[in-house]
């Protein structure tokens, strides 16, 4: 919860725990409670007596917190989407990205975009089209080089990271700071790749020190990628960054996970997003192919699926003057299928053993 004050004993009350959030100007003889709990409608709770708050939707209760900025009060919105898996993922972002930053006033847009090409890897057709969909920052994983075209984006273009854990001598940049829509804040950006069941890497966790370390003191709002495959690694990893960056969400498994919340020293957490994509699949793959496989455990081409796609992605909200989380919330906007398949020219050729 996040109290505002108006004078005359009046206060903006603001319940991140609602659906949807609620705002309420509450008054002196009032309690916020009665107007910010939600009731079955999702709506909050406004009392019948003459004086008493009335609930506002969330973007009018924000655009009166940024009224107050004279007074030192602002937020703003951060959308951390998961991983996008090939054009049934893009076309979520191309048909409802733009409506959705909108619509919720967000700031910046970051985006794991390591499976956006057929599946696995990006290439720089895709890049450019995903920072036309609004996504401000690309970061990526396990599969950062596996489209070889995408290595001349990564060493020329300041909106794309690759995991700050690999060696040196890797291609691309380990952070980023870029600036946010209205061009008022800048965030910083980082991503590493975990180590438990995933590959042989350098550690992320001083990985991930000398990234923040070398990033300007003045950049307050930092955003952390953490791809990984173990929850155990991923929450450790959240405890770790817990006050010194405003968001860490996890990627890589595709699958989203329950646990959104601000940790006790100001840091949005999600040990996974899951995945912008087909979730009629395995994990963005054809259940039929990846099922005849664990059957018959014979080798099987895993095509992407395009049934159900969608973006998940959370949405936290952050104090640019501190850096500090205020919220986190889960985004889950449903698609729809494409005509054309799972694949086109964007795709890039398919890779080849020994690529």
């Amino acid at each position: 919860m996040m109290e505002i004050p108006f004078g005359r004993g009046e206060r903006m009350v603001y319940n991140a725990s609602a659906p949807r959030g609620r705002a309420v100007l509450v008054r002196p003889h009032c309690s916020w409670r009665s107007a910010c709990d939600p009731d079955e409608t999702g709506r909050g709770r406004a009392s019948e007596r003459a004086g008493c708050p009335v609930a506002v939707d969330r973007r009018g209760a924000f655009a009166a917190m940024r009224g107050l900025e004279s007074d030192g009060v602002v937020t703003i919105r951060i959308l951390c989407v998961g991983d996008v898996v090939g054009r049934p993922g893009r076309g979520v972002l191309a048909d409802h990205l733009k409506d959705f930053i909108q619509q919720r006033d967000v700031e910046l847009v970051v985006c794991n975009a390591e499976n956006a090409a057929g599946g696995s890897g990006l290439t720089p057709a895709i890049f450019n089209k995903l920072l036309d969909y609004g996504v401000d920052a690309v970061t990526l994983g396990d599969h950062v080089y596996r489209k070889k075209e995408v290595i001349q984006v990564l060493e020329s273009s300041d909106r794309i990271v690759r995991p700050a854990n690999l060696l040196s001598s890797a291609a691309g940049r380990r952070w980023i700071v870029v600036p946010t829509k209205s061009g008022r804040f800048q965030v910083g950006v980082t991503c590493v790749l975990g180590q438990m069941f995933m590959g042989c890497w350098d550690s992320p966790w001083p990985a991930v020190d000398r990234a923040l370390n070398e990033m300007p003191a003045e950049v307050k709002i930092r955003v952390v990628d953490f791809h990984a495959d173990a929850s155990s690694e991923k929450v450790a990893m959240g405890w770790y960054l817990n006050g010194r960056v405003s968001v860490v969400f996890g990627t890589h498994t595709h699958v989203p996970t329950a646990d959104a919340r601000v940790l006790d020293k100001g840091t949005a957490y999600i040990s996974d997003t899951g995945m912008t994509g087909p979730y009629d699949s395995v994990l963005g793959r054809r259940k039929d192919r990846v099922l005849k496989s664990l059957t018959t455990s014979m080798p099987q081409y895993f095509e992407v699926a395009t049934g159900d796609p969608r973006m998940c992605a959370v949405l936290a909200e952050v104090s640019p003057d501190t850096g500090k989380a205020l919220s986190i919330e889960r985004i889950d906007v449903h698609g729809r299928i494409h005509e054309g398949g799972p694949y086109d020219a964007d795709d890039g050729r398919p890779q080849k053993a020994g690529d």
